[in-house]
């Protein structure tokens, strides 16, 4: 990948264009880092309201009734259902493994085939997920791996 930058004194705005032969994984990724560099999300800990980047965030998850904003540092609880959320995230490198999960495919460290067809995804912490049947060909798709 060639990377070019140019400084231009009469521009207002800066101004960003990838020029590429065809959409290429890392392309896409490129393209969800720049997406996301100014989204941010409104989340709750210990009673205090924070903004999250949503850079920042491995993957959000729904359990009863309540959603978790989980960072590499801290897991915040947000107002916002998981449908919500993938709405405002969905352009930004997250996507739906479970009716109950999301995870930005950017913090996967690797995958792996479990039993009925499901896949177990590890993040780069370490941690483990669960992928069900439902998603697991799209994010094979995603990741490049189909």
């Amino acid at each position: 990948m060639k990377i070019t930058i140019r400084t231009e004194a009469s521009l207002e705005e800066t101004k960003v264009e990838i020029v590429c032969r065809e959409l290429t994984q890392e392309v896409e990724e490129l393209l969800a880092t720049i997406r996301m560099m100014n989204q941010q999300i409104t989340a709750e800990k210990d009673g205090e309201m924070h903004l999250v980047n949503a850079a920042k965030i491995v993957y959000i998850e729904a359990v009863e009734r309540k959603t978790f904003v989980y960072t590499e540092e801290d897991v915040y609880e947000s107002k916002l259902r998981l449908y919500e959320m993938e709405e405002r995230l969905m352009n930004s490198g997250f996507l739906r493994i479970s009716k109950s999960c999301l995870v930005q495919l950017k913090y996967i460290k690797s995958l792996k085939n479990d039993l009925n067809r499901k896949l177990r995804l590890t993040l780069e912490s370490g941690e483990q997920i669960m992928v069900s049947r439902q998603y697991a060909e799209e994010i094979k798709k995603r990741l490049g791996v189909i």
